[in-house]
């Protein structure tokens, strides 16, 4: 996979506080950053109010293979994709990507299922944000 192979990209600024005793930016905040890219284009795209929408994303599963570190302050170039839409449900593929690299750094994927709020159960997925999901497809 390339950085061509993505529709969306979101910059995301590492943080002094993102480096380990290592010197690189510590695992878990690549999960952060899957996190980040996907919801501000829920938000942004998809016309998602985390606020005070009845309908919202749980994530259910995710993972990530580790190619290369990233390290402050250099920024992160996040690539989003949908690679499965159910019904109630959206896989996602993230690559994290350096200035200029082709090859992602770090590459995982992340599943939502779309719930009530109120009732924690399962949902089919908002028209608007069915739309937003659709553009982000191969």
């Amino acid at each position: 996979m390339t950085r061509g192979d993505y529709k969306h990209f979101l910059i995301i600024p590492t943080r002094w506080m993102d480096n380990d005793i290592y010197g690189h930016v510590n695992n878990v905040v690549y999960y952060s950053w899957f996190d980040t890219v996907i919801n501000e284009y829920l938000i942004r795209a998809g016309g998602l109010d985390i606020h005070n929408a009845p309908i919202v994303g749980f994530c259910v599963d995710s993972g990530c293979n580790y190619k290369q570190s990233f390290a402050f302050p250099e920024p992160v170039h996040a690539g989003l994709r949908v690679t499965k839409l159910g019904n109630s449900s959206v896989r996602y593929e993230v690559a994290l990507f350096g200035e200029g690299d082709e090859a992602p750094r770090a590459a995982g994927f992340f599943v939502h299922v779309f719930v009530d709020r109120a009732s924690n159960k399962s949902v089919p997925i908002p028209a608007n944000i069915r739309g937003a999901l659709q553009a982000l497809q191969p």
